[in-house]
């Protein structure tokens, strides 16, 4: 596993900025677009290694820190740099029509986001681009106060979504635990799928990531 591009531009801003990595010999491979926290591209480095050693391509986007986190601007961001990365990822080994979308804590709202809300691919002439998605430790928007049609990927449950896996930790804070039951809930009462993993305290990071992984291959055949 090895990072076969690095700061490729998907915008003006300085951190708008794609790296890619794969493993050696790759030929068509599942892509997964990995989103972690914005303005911390280099702590998910770790990350995106392991899902490439599992047999995917995988872009790790970086877009500029906003407020507040899940500000239109930042999905936005998140939807460029998906597009963009389908349009490269064969030119390392990727398969853009077997494509998906992961994220941890707010880039995990950022992924269900770009999921759910048709507005953000369609608008980067991809509305069909996203085949399945997965979250970490995110927030949805289950207790939001506030008009969630602005941010919040509850207030755009459907059930043709692409399949969603939802993932949390049993040490998470409830915020997180909730909004994950309740979106996966929600999802599968208006009859879409979706799917939630539990990690227990003692579980390495690792078993998160294969359970991810053999979801997305499921997913992504």
């Amino acid at each position: 596993m090895r990072r076969v591009a690095q700061d490729l531009p998907y915008g003006e801003d300085p951190r708008q900025r794609i790296d890619l990595y794969a493993p050696h010999g790759a030929r068509g491979l599942p892509v997964l677009v990995f989103l972690g926290e914005p303005g911390a591209r280099e702590q998910s480095e770790p990350t995106a290694l392991a899902l490439a050693a599992r047999g995917f391509v995988v872009a790790l986007p970086d877009y500029p820190v906003t407020e507040p986190p899940l500000f239109p601007a930042q999905i936005a961001d998140a939807a460029v740099a998906t597009a963009e990365t389908a349009r490269i990822a064969p030119n390392h080994g990727g398969d853009p029509t077997r494509l998906g979308v992961m994220g941890h804590g707010a880039g995990a709202g950022l992924a269900m986001m770009i999921t759910l809300d048709r507005r953000y691919m369609a608008a980067v002439d991809q509305p069909n681009l996203i085949r399945a998605a997965a979250g970490l430790a995110g927030v949805y928007g289950v207790g939001q106060t506030t008009d969630p049609t602005w941010t919040q990927p509850v207030a755009y449950v459907r059930p043709d979504a692409p399949p969603i896996w939802l993932g949390y930790g049993a040490d998470s804070d409830t915020l997180a635990v909730v909004d994950a039951v309740t979106l996966d809930q929600r999802i599968r009462a208006v009859g879409g799928r979706s799917a939630v993993y539990v990690r227990s305290g003692s579980a390495p990071m690792s078993s998160v990531l294969e359970d991810a992984a053999k979801f997305f291959h499921s997913a992504l055949r």
